[in-house]
Formats: C-alpha cells, sequence, structure tokens
C-alpha cells in the first residue's frame, strides 16, 4: 500500500501543535538544567536556578494539565492506515507514557521540594502548597524517583524523535508533518 499524500493527512489543532512545542521546548531547557545545576556545590548562583527549574517545571505541570485536557476534548488525527497496528497502539502507548512522565515529573520535584523543606514559589510571586511536610528520608526517595523519572522520560523522548524521524525520512508517510505548524489541511 502506498503512503498516503502529506496534503491528505489531517493535522493536529493548532491548540495542540503549540503545547506540544512548548512543553517540548522547556523539557528540552529543564532536563540540562537539571543536570548541570545538581552538579554545583552551594551557592547563590544554585540556589538561582533551581528557581527558575522549578518555575519552568510548575509551567510545564500547567501546560501538560491543558493538554491532557485538550486531547481529551479533541481527538488527535488518525495514523495514516499504511501504518500497521502494532506500531499505531506503540505510539498510542508512547503518547500516553509521555503523558503521565511530564505530568508526575513536575509533581514529583514540587513533592521533593516539599519534603526538603524548601518552598515553591511560582515566578518568585505565587507561593505553592507545600504537598508534604518535611521529611528527609521522604526528600531522599524523592530525588531517587524525580531523578529516575527524568532519565525515563529521556529515553522515551529518543524514542518518539526517532520514531518522528523513521516516519519523515524513510516511510516518508507524512505522519512528522501533522505536527508541525507550518503545514495546514
Amino acid at each position: 500500500m502506498s503512503a498516503p499524500a502529506r496534503s491528505a493527512l489531517p493535522c493536529y489543532t493548532r491548540t495542540a501543535q503549540a503545547l506540544h512545542w512548548l512543553i517540548a521546548l522547556l523539557i528540552f531547557g529543564l532536563f540540562p538544567l537539571g543536570l548541570y545545576m545538581h552538579g554545583l556545590p552551594l551557592s547563590v548562583r544554585k540556589l538561582e536556578l533551581y528557581s527558575w527549574h522549578k518555575w519552568f517545571g510548575i509551567t510545564v505541570l500547567l501546560l501538560v494539565v491543558v493538554r491532557i485536557a485538550w486531547r481529551l476534548t479533541h481527538r488527535p488525527p488518525p495514523l495514516p492506515d499504511s501504518i500497521p497496528r502494532w506500531q499505531q497502539a506503540a505510539a498510542e502507548l508512547m503518547h500516553e507514557l509521555l503523558y503521565v512522565l511530564i505530568l508526575f515529573i513536575p509533581l514529583s520535584g514540587w513533592a521533593l521540594s516539599s519534603a526538603s523543606g524548601i518552598p515553591v514559589v511560582w515566578w518568585g510571586v505565587l507561593p505553592l502548597p507545600n504537598l508534604l511536610p518535611a521529611n528527609k528520608n521522604a526528600a531522599h526517595l524523592l530525588a531517587l524517583v524525580h531523578a529516575t523519572l527524568n532519565y525515563t522520560l529521556a529515553a522515551l523522548v529518543v524514542a518518539h524523535v526517532a520514531a518522528a524521524l523513521k516516519h519523515q525520512f524513510i516511510d516518508r508517510d507524512g505522519v512528522l508533518s501533522r505536527m508541525l505548524p507550518a503545514r495546514r489541511n
């Protein structure tokens, strides 16, 4: 079966595209920032970087809640029939796992900050409630959870990007173009 013409494939909505790329951009900044700041010695600069990391992390949390609500009320465009059913199922599972991780990573960071006894003040203006009481053991466990979730997300993002590039350059089926803002039906 030949691949469908790119122009025949329906696109994601502009809202879904904007949320996708904004969240992706933030994650691509937050992950290396987290790695970098973690290894710094305690200093004013390190504390500033942690604040920025938290601010952008909470922003991702809010954006992913909006993205999930949008997806629940706006069905994504169907994949081409030329894609085998097992790949369609794998793509659906990948998206669900990405949403779960993008939702729980900021929550785990917020909980880690709470358990560490360090309040989260979003953008230095809005104090957020502590999710947990201060507890050194819980903070240690949450640091491990936060790191593990992040490394898992990094691996899934690599697989997601690899699949998108495979569709673009090997299969040439137009799947990637559905999420590109420049192309509209």
